[in-house]
């Protein structure tokens, strides 16, 4: 298949470091516009100094450009507030988009888990970096075990948290906690996001929780493990911390969860840490980076089934 025409919006850390991606490692995509508000911005300096085709003029200088007819499809990595309008223009367009932030509008995509599901859909959302990074583990449970709870804490360095980041914060646990349930097949979900200031900048760490029934500690463990591998294919620097960890609790000895009641079963941690390629950002940004990386793995298959569909 020919190179497809992809734009990006938002010049920020997200944005800059999928363009790079595209340029260095990508046989689908072909960089079509950058798009920013800040003329300053070093995503859109960048952007002008590779040859690609910029504006400072948001969304409405994107359809403005002699490149727009061309665009394929379009990656969000703005706010969520920006997100609906974005959606409007460029689904109305007949373009495809890929929402890289909480804004939540089309369906939930974690490419190992349901990455096929939605190769049709105009608009898809790939949750939060968190929910990148913890939804998997959640999902390798479930599949195995019925999961009644699960509860995820991510924490990135704060100077990871740009602008958008930190503008998203109960965007981010709210989406984060909804896809726990509706991808991961937790009944119910919670999520919680850390800002660590520590210096040196600590890389990504993330922590799962899981309360389940039905499989025992070798079939979670084997399935998670499992998973850590197929999330490794697009995040190589994506793995376990140390050996998963289990709990048991019976009738005696039963835990009561807020809003879920009293459990009898296994509890399952996991301890993650995940490091960034480093192909724009620092290699502690690993939250970015799986962002991007998932953003750009979905990007992919929905252009290549869209050329099946086309030639068939």
């Amino acid at each position: 298949m020919d190179k497809v025409k992809a734009a990006i919006i938002g010049s920020g850390n997200i944005g800059t470091d999928l363009m790079i991606k595209i340029l260095r490692t990508s046989d689908v995509f072909e960089m079509g516009a950058m798009v920013g508000i800040d003329p300053e911005s070093d995503g859109l300096s960048r952007a002008k100094r590779l040859g690609v085709a910029t504006t400072h003029e948001g969304i409405d200088g994107l359809v403005n450009l002699d490149v727009w007819p061309d665009i394929g499809v379009v990656f969000d990595a703005t706010s969520a507030g920006a997100h609906e309008r974005h959606h409007e223009i460029v689904t109305g367009a007949g373009k495809k988009m890929v929402d890289l932030t909480p804004a939540a509008l089309g369906p939930y995509v974690i490419p190992v888990v349901n990455g096929d599901d939605h190769l049709g859909a105009q608009n898809v959302n790939m949750v939060t970096c968190g929910g990148q990074a913890t939804i998997p583990i959640v999902a390798a449970v479930s599949r195995v075990a019925r999961v009644p709870y699960a509860e995820i804490v991510a924490s990135v360095s704060s100077r990871s948290a740009g602008p958008g980041t930190r503008a998203n914060i109960d965007e981010f646990t709210e989406t984060t906690a909804r896809g726990i349930e509706a991808v991961g097949g937790a009944d119910k979900g919670k999520a919680i996001i850390i800002l660590n200031p520590a210096e040196p900048p600590m890389i990504m760490r993330d922590t799962i929780f899981t309360l389940s029934q039905g499989a025992d500690e070798a079939e979670i463990e084997r399935s998670i493990e499992q998973m850590v591998k197929d999330v490794q294919e697009y995040v190589p620097g994506y793995r376990l911390k140390q050996k998963v960890q289990f709990e048991r609790f019976g009738s005696n000895n039963p835990v009561r969860i807020p809003g879920v009641g009293t459990f009898e079963g296994m509890k399952t941690s996991v301890f993650l840490e995940v490091e960034g390629a480093a192909h724009y950002l620092p290699a502690y940004a690993g939250n970015l980076d799986i962002m991007t990386s998932a953003g750009l793995v979905t990007g992919e298959k929905m252009m290549r089934a869209r050329a099946v569909a086309e030639a068939a």
